[in-house]
């Protein structure tokens, strides 16, 4: 499921592959930009928003690229073999001489000048791995509706940018607290957002290392990498409680009864 840890890596792999080097081949698969032609264009940087990335071209254009829930950029070498899906889930591919990237089940691909990149993330809060990271200002933005709840809130991009819901479930856990715990019920919330907020950071931070298996709670044992999500009726690691799940905002939610205090709906 990509969330910032996985996205920032996959911007990076593009930019390895991609950057400084012109386009050999540029195919878009969406309708709209179907007859776009880059080739030739060299890619200066591949850059992650959030959970978006910018394919920024010279000319003034970027390609951004959204991966939601099962989208994902590919790699391959000259000659190698795609490998990420049937061809119909194909929704770019951008080569150069030495490598082609290959973008599957993209619901979000689109190109826009590269002045006008704020109309695609401009929305966005704090970029939890980007150079406009600030913790007091996503927890200013998070306590600005003190009755949503904290689970929502955390998923929110426009509060912080870079949250899905492994981290929200596992942040709510480190802060003691259930999803459904209104903002402003959290203890002496101007003090407790702001370090939620930094942990968020330092964990995506952690996680961000190529060939990772997403770890919030420091075990490398198989099975006990992450406190709750994905744990359902399974023992918590702290208390040994059965962690239990609930829908959320449409999604799963995991919690332990026993560590995290609030409502429950």
């Amino acid at each position: 499921m990509p969330e910032g840890d996985s996205v920032h890596r996959a911007a990076a792999r593009l930019h390895t592959a991609l950057a400084g080097r012109p386009l050999t081949t540029a195919d878009l698969r969406v309708p709209r930009f179907a007859t776009a032609d880059l080739t030739g264009r060299t890619t200066l940087e591949v850059l992650p928003r959030g959970k978006h990335l910018l394919a920024r071209l010279e000319g003034g254009l970027t390609l951004h690229s959204h991966l939601r829930m099962d989208g994902a950029w590919r790699v391959f070498a000259p000659g190698e073999p795609w490998r990420g899906g049937p061809a119909h889930e194909i929704r770019a591919v951008l080569a150069t001489a030495d490598a082609t990237a290959v973008g599957y089940r993209l619901p979000v691909l689109e190109l826009l000048r590269t002045a006008d990149e704020a109309v695609a993330v401009g929305h966005l809060g704090p970029d939890l791995l980007g150079p406009d990271w600030d913790p007091a200002l996503a927890a200013a933005r998070l306590l600005a509706d003190p009755g949503r709840p904290l689970g929502e809130a955390l998923l929110d991009q426009r509060n912080l940018a870079g949250i899905g819901n492994i981290y929200k479930a596992e942040l709510c856990f480190l802060a003691r607290v259930t999803p459904w715990t209104p903002v402003g019920a959290l203890p002496d919330p101007p003090s407790t957002l702001p370090r939620l907020a930094a942990a968020a950071h330092r964990l995506l931070a952690a996680n961000t290392g190529e060939g990772r298996r997403r770890n919030t709670t420091g075990s490398r044992r198989p099975g006990q990498e992450l406190f709750v999500y994905g744990r359902a009726h399974r023992p918590c690691l702290r208390c040994g409680a059965p962690v239990r799940e609930a829908p959320q905002d449409g999604r799963p939610t995991y919690w332990c009864p026993r560590c995290q205090s609030g409502p429950t709906s």
